[in-house]
């Protein structure tokens, strides 16, 4: 597969993914067009790669035996992912509140958390600009003080083509 921007995962992922026990599952939530979901297969996960709208073609998700696609609305169905399944969650570019619970709860104990996604002052520079669809300073922190191990941590402007206010974590489950 040739990567580009829109394939190739992002750095955050690629850095801490090596952390996620093998063998093991990994739940992609929101996975959009599945790029992380086919290099966390390429690694040798067994991937649940979640979304409303999953960005693949029929052709390009059959390609890769590793991933299940699940098409789910995560705002509005019922959460159906079981308690203590997963080796790893994994959270890109996306971000509905109510699922933060959720997540930890997915994880197996040791299991990893790698989220990636917009914070405040995004708003400034494009899109998203909606409050309810950007952290607020040091929220990924407080979603899972006391329950999991942080890692690494940061919340960056980056400085691009096109500047980025974001927040990332990733965390080990206690």
């Amino acid at each position: 597969m040739i990567q580009t921007s829109s394939t190739k995962p992002q750095a955050w992922v690629e850095r801490w993914s090596g952390l996620i026990q093998k063998p093991g599952r990994v739940l992609d939530v929101a996975c959009g067009n599945g790029r992380h979901a086919v290099y966390l297969a390429g690694l040798g996960y067994q991937v649940d790669a979640v979304g409303i709208d999953l960005g693949l073609s029929d052709a390009a998700r059959c390609d890769v035996s590793q991933v299940t696609w699940l098409r789910h609305d995560l705002e509005n169905a019922e959460w159906r992912f079981k308690a203590g399944a997963y080796q790893g969650v994994l959270v890109t570019n996306y971000l509905h509140r109510p699922l933060f619970p959720h997540l930890i709860e997915a994880l197996a104990p040791g299991g990893v958390l790698i989220y990636a996604t917009f914070a405040m002052g995004q708003e400034r520079f494009g899109r998203p600009r909606n409050p309810a669809h950007l952290l607020m300073p040091g929220e990924l922190l407080e979603v899972v003080r006391g329950q999991m191990r942080v890692v690494a941590y940061e919340d960056v402007l980056e400085q691009a083509e096109m500047p980025t206010r974001v927040q990332r974590l990733c965390a080990s489950k206690n």
